[in-house]
């Protein structure tokens, strides 16, 4: 019922300057501008591969002026990209470039090569290295293709214990416990970059808190509304309380608390981000639910300004 990692929800709090790092800097597809259907004065970017595949699909929550988050127990604390090994020295004077502050390249797992570095509210972000992704990154030209972005390759998450998150993973969730070291449990439904789950344990370590910078929920995929509703089932079972169907646009949603906090999501593989504009146009206008569309002069003019522009990365 559980194929991987769906996508990632974060908070930042600044637009433009989100689109800044993501699109320009990083070098990601914008692949839907549109708003928090909880919240529509608030945008809600989605940004990916070319067509939005579900296993690299990072989004946001931009509130103007939020003050930053804390990092800790209870959150999910990095998200991992994946580029090819042959990247390395590219990325590293790229991050160079632009100012941003990176810890030297460092090893998990053995070959596993990573450099830790946040976005400017503080979000923690790595880029691994590895010959075991053969999905296709995408550009806009102003990146190499051979050194573009693939997806993502894991997320951290960082609790008490792993005991009961990996309870959860495993019994309702179909994940399997793959790797372990030290204080680290790699969790996967699919054994594949994109859908690796790291649970930390770091008893001494503060709480998290929410605000810019910190992840809102992660969610995870499941092929059909039929498997969503098994999913669905078994997690009312085990009494976590989840919420009923949502529909999101581009793919179904049911969101609980996982049993140490964090806001798990899960998700429909379809219909996808194609459903109200063509592939060769994505990300380009604002989409709106059909409910919000008579609301959407006052919604445009909530929004602040934002502009996509490559001509200066």
């Amino acid at each position: 019922m559980i194929t991987g990692i769906h996508h990632v929800t974060a908070l930042t709090s600044d637009a433009q300057k989100n689109i800044d790092f993501y699109a320009g800097i990083l070098g990601m597809r914008l692949i839907k501008k549109t708003v928090n259907f909880d919240a529509n004065h608030v945008y809600h970017f989605y940004y990916g591969d070319e067509t939005g595949q579900p296993g690299g699909i990072l989004t946001f929550f931009p509130y103007q002026g939020l003050a930053r988050g804390r990092h800790g127990k209870g959150m999910l604390n990095t998200t991992t990209f994946s580029l090819a090994t042959s990247s390395m020295d590219y990325w590293i004077q790229r991050l160079t470039k632009y100012n941003i502050n990176y810890k030297a390249p460092q090893q998990r797992f053995g070959s596993e090569v990573f450099i830790y570095f946040e976005d400017f509210d503080g979000l923690g972000l790595e880029l691994v290295f590895t010959d075991r992704d053969q999905r296709s990154g995408f550009t806009h030209g102003h990146i190499p293709p051979q050194h573009a972005i693939k997806g993502f390759y894991n997320v951290e998450i960082g609790q008490e214990g792993y005991e009961r998150t990996a309870g959860l993973l495993t019994s309702q969730m179909d994940h399997t416990l793959i790797a372990e070291r030290g204080n680290r449990f790699r969790f996967a439904a699919t054994d594949a970059p994109g859908n690796y789950v790291d649970i930390i344990c770091m008893p001494d370590s503060l709480r998290g808190l929410p605000g810019s910078g910190t992840i809102h929920h992660i969610a995870f995929a499941t092929p059909t509304r039929e498997t969503q509703d098994q999913a669905r089932q078994l997690l009312v079972q085990r009494q976590l309380n989840p919420t009923p169907v949502l529909d999101r646009n581009y793919f179904t949603s049911i969101y609980f608390r996982e049993p140490g906090g964090v806001l798990f999501e899960i998700a429909t593989a379809g219909p996808g981000f194609q459903v109200d504009e063509p592939l060769d146009q994505l990300g380009q206008s604002l989409k709106l639910p059909p409910s919000f569309e008579n609301d959407r002069a006052g919604i445009e003019t909530a929004l602040p300004p934002i502009t996509l522009d490559f001509s200066k990365y």
